[in-house]
């Protein structure tokens, strides 16, 4: 526990952590000071010079010396005042120098109406410039497709040149020039490298980086009406907060959660959500009788009544979930079709590497972190995933958690670990233990103290000597390279010193073994006495609470309607054509077989279907995710969708209206669906609780969804009515569809924005923290279904598996990915959609000279029954006797990878890989 002394600010006593700064604990205190390079994930520099305070040496002291908040501690006794006279008028003079150079263009600014720096600015009583000489001026650079630079906005915090290349370790970014010339931007225009690029629109104090997605469907920050959600575009559960105006989806900011997130967003998350706008969209039912060409639209009750006749009595029926659906919808589905004809929706390999992963985590003594907890490892190890592709914010993690062991140093200089520049002098160059056993080069590779790059077998081998190391009566690994041996021991060594290590895989290589051998290394350090971390990586936003509902693969589903033992399928979220062979698709929706689709988007699955339901995506939807870590988590519908528009599990509550199942009798809103998923499956009972009902009031009155700002509510209908409509009741949350209701903080679960009075930016968050940098006030939201299993023994996995061997004429073939491109619905976002590669097959250099070709020659692979004509692209790190497919770019949806393939050049077959 944390030692705890007495402070004193204007006369009065107060107790806080010892150590820390003064400006964290003045603001977990609940005071108002004003700053500007000070960051709670970045802590202090010291550079602005705005967070002035005057501290005195004892209680006789009246004159007192002023200094920066940021960079001065608590200690016992320490007496300071924020109001006195001298610090409030030092703390106005910089703002005013700070605003010499500063356009006069708020009216016009995107960033207006939350921007730090007006916050800031009248926290301070700045009304008035006294210079009457011309403003510096810059040139704009371009960004990218993401981010709008406006330079002549900047007022030299830092912030951004410190997150970019201190935090997320990219060094395409950089500070020019010096003195009041300061400029911050590329050295040459072009695209930022980071796939957290987006997070210098919050980390910016002012509008130098802003929105440019948003600048395309501009509306006001006081306009938007937001509700609390969870990001679709990967496994992780990011807790975002998205903004809608006129039934259009605008933006997504980050929504603070201390144990997921935190402060910050991936790109994918931030900018993948154009998808929801999309012409592609699915509106009205769809009656596709010939299954030719789409068919027209229906209204809902022509399209449950044609579902009717499809789900007749005695019809066998199948249904096929998604882990992009949420709980609710898939266990809606399963209790339609009864838990023996409900199939997952994933491909073979998916269903096989996700179901170990739900089976080891349920049995497992090590404990599955959060992002927070990967955040504090002091030694990695990382195997088979390649993190900044499939879950980038944990590579963020990672690249904070080699900073954890270096910290030693720091600790033996007694120097604060919120003094972030003389941290970072002190450490220099130094890093905590990471190792990395890969099918290729990774974007974290810079920051690993060993690398190992093999194919899935022998990561896999690698993973099973390192267990071996640690726990010596588990299988060795016979004739393992040397150099290898040498380095499982220099991991197995480092994990068994550590205070909290890590082991970190997931479905990334499509290997059972590599997820075993990960499993075996943690437990053995749980074994051992260590606090070890097990963290899995999942492909989709529901993939692990789908694996946790149990139920087979694609593959079974197909099985079953082509042999002829079910003719009715119920398909919910899913293309399935991203996931198998057309050919076999192909007879799975043949003339004997009947098809129902539920999505929000046309796709290949949707043409072939008879009858299309229109649902909600996440931003029209409400429901709940369960992320990697096994946390289950809720998201709120935005704004109700136009049409026949709605949750994938009112269409198939309504289904089960329609043909009189009687499980659905008393499912009138979300709560009653979460019970009976609760009932029926005990896993899922503390979900039940994972946020307040929709029941809940605060004094009698929901949570808002629009700030109390929102103006022009009666015009929007103006062509409707001059009279302002009543708002709709929503029978699923707390949440009101208006700006009246509860005006105060409501639980953490329910925040719909951060905002607080003085505070209309980002960084308003603080005061809605048990303490600045720490949980929400009640705790972070999400609930964990899974905890480790202290009291049973682990259950090795003895088995290790034989050497990769290169085959005559055939290369193993395997996955890659693109965090742009890789994931299904991200890109189709428009900003996004333009960073997607095009489809091309990697090869190393000894590939490319024997079969003769360049890069950018056209190679032709064969895998399974399909022939793709491609792109040679040079990947030097790939090893011998492999090649590399990047997953789900277009046209190369439905790959089964990894896979033996064979190539051959540009249509005339040569050497030995005929």
């Amino acid at each position: 526990m944390e030692k705890m002394v007495t402070i004193y600010i204007d006369d009065k006593a107060y107790e806080v952590e010892e150590g820390q700064d003064l400006l964290k604990a003045c603001l977990s205190l609940g005071f108002n000071i004003p700053y500007f390079c000070w960051h709670p994930a970045m802590h202090s520099v010291g550079a602005c010079r705005q967070c002035a305070v005057k501290v005195f040496r004892d209680e006789k002291d009246r004159k007192g010396k002023i200094v920066m908040s940021c960079m001065t501690a608590a200690t016992e006794g320490i007496r300071l005042s924020i109001d006195d006279p001298e610090a409030r008028q030092f703390r106005a003079s910089v703002i005013e120098w700070l605003m010499l150079n500063h356009p006069h263009d708020c009216p016009v600014c995107d960033e207006g109406g939350e921007c730090h720096l007006q916050d800031m600015t009248v926290m301070t009583g700045h009304i008035y410039r006294r210079t009457r000489f011309r403003k510096r001026t810059h040139r704009n650079q371009y960004l990218g497709p993401f981010i709008n630079h406006e330079m002549n906005r900047c007022i030299q915090c830092y912030r951004c040149i410190r997150f970019y290349n201190d935090y997320a370790g990219e060094r395409d970014f950089s500070v020019f020039s010096a003195h009041d010339s300061v400029y911050f931007g590329k050295h040459e225009e072009g695209v930022l490298r980071s796939e957290f690029s987006g997070n210098l629109i919050e980390i910016c104090p002012t509008g130098v980086f802003t929105d440019k997605t948003l600048k395309s469907h501009y509306t006001r920050k006081w306009d938007l009406q937001t509700a609390p959600s969870v990001c679709v575009h990967c496994g992780l559960g990011c807790n975002t907060i998205p903004g809608e105006r006129y039934g259009t989806l605008r933006r997504i900011l980050n929504r603070y959660n201390g144990d997921v997130n935190g402060y910050f967003l991936c790109d994918r998350g931030r900018f993948g959500y154009g998808f929801v706008n999309s012409d592609t969209r699915i509106r009205k039912p769809l009656l596709n009788i010939h299954k030719d060409t789409p068919g027209g639209p229906a209204s809902k009750e022509e399209a449950l009544e044609y579902i009717s006749k499809i789900l007749h009595f005695g019809a066998r029926v199948i249904g096929i979930g998604s882990p992009r659906a949420s709980m609710e919808a898939n266990f809606a589905l399963r209790s339609l079709v009864g838990p023996e004809n409900f199939y997952q929706g994933l491909s073979e390999k998916e269903h096989e590497t996700i179901s170990e992963i739900a089976g080891i985590m349920q049995k497992s003594p090590a404990r599955s972190p959060s992002l927070h907890d990967v955040s504090m490892a002091d030694s990695v190890f990382l195997l088979g995933e390649d993190v900044s592709n499939t879950a980038p914010m944990l590579a963020l993690a990672l690249r904070q958690s080699v900073r954890r062991k270096p910290m030693e140093i720091v600790r033996q200089l007694r120097i604060p670990e919120w003094n972030d520049a003389a941290v970072r002098e002190a450490i220099q160059d130094g890093k905590g233990p990471l190792f990395i056993g890969s099918t290729c080069d990774t974007r974290i590779d810079d920051i690993a103290a060993g690398i190992h790059h093999a194919p899935p077998e022998d990561l896999a081998r690698l993973g099973f000597a390192v267990a071996h190391e640690i726990k010596k009566d588990l299988p060795a690994v016979d004739d393992l390279p040397k150099e290898t041996s040498s380095l499982a021991r220099r991991i197995a060594r480092a994990l068994k010193t550590a205070e909290r290590p890590l082991i970190v895989s997931g479905t990334g290589c499509g290997s059972r073994e590599v997820i075993r051998a990960a499993a075996n290394v943690a437990w053995a350090l749980c074994e051992g006495g260590k606090e070890a971390g097990l963290c899995f990586v999942v492909p989709e936003c529901n993939s692990l609470g789908l694996g946790l509902m149990g139920g087979e693969g694609l593959e079974g589903a197909v099985r079953r309607v082509i042999d002829g033992t079910a003719d009715s399928v119920i398909v919910l979220e899913n293309d399935l054509y991203r996931r198998m062979e057309a050919d076999k698709l192909d007879r799975f929706f043949g003339p004997d077989s009947h098809v129902i689709a539920i999505d929000h988007y046309l796709n290949r699955t949707t043409f072939r279907a008879d009858v299309v339901l229109p649902a909600g995506t996440f931003a029209e939807s409400d429901g709940s995710f369960v992320n990697n870590e096994g946390r289950a988590q809720g998201f709120y519908q935005v704004f109700i969708p136009g049409g026949d528009m709605q949750e994938s599990w009112r269409w198939i509550r309504d289904m089960m209206v329609w043909t009189r199942r009687e499980a659905a009798a008393d499912w009138k809103g979300l709560d009653d669906v979460r019970k009976a998923m609760a009932a029926d499956m005990p896993l899922f009972r503390p979900a039940d609780g994972i946020a307040p009902g929709a029941g809940f009031r605060i004094a009698g009155q929901r949570v808002p969804r629009q700030p109390h700002r929102f103006s022009g509510r009666t015009a929007m209908h103006a062509d409707v009515s001059v009279h302002e409509p009543r708002p709709p009741e929503d029978p699923d949350s707390p949440l009101s569809w208006s700006m009246e209701g509860y005006a105060g903080r409501p639980p953490s679960p329910l925040i719909p924005r951060f905002w607080a009075p003085g505070w209309n930016s980002v960084q308003s968050v603080n005061k809605f923290q048990s303490e600045v940098g720490g949980p929400l006030a009640g705790g972070n939201p999400g609930r964990r279904l899974i905890e480790p299993e202290k009291e049973g023994e682990a259950h090795y996995f003895m088995k290790v598996p034989s050497p990769f061997e290169e085959k005559e004429g055939k290369l193993l073939v395997l996955p890659c990915y693109h965090i742009f491109g890789s994931e299904e619905l991200s890109a189709r976002s428009p900003g996004i959609s333009g960073l997607v590669p095009g489809p091309y097959v990697g090869l190393n250099a000894e590939t490319l000279d024997h079969l003769e070709i360049q890069d950018g020659d056209e190679v032709e692979i064969k895998i399974g029954s399909q022939t793709l004509l491609l792109r040679a692209e040079r990947m030097p790190s790939l090893p011998a006797g492999t090649a590399a497919l990047p997953t789900g770019l277009p046209g190369l949806e439905g790959v089964a990878l990894p896979y033996r393939g064979r190539l051959k050049k540009g249509g005339k077959r040569t050497g030995a890989h005929e």
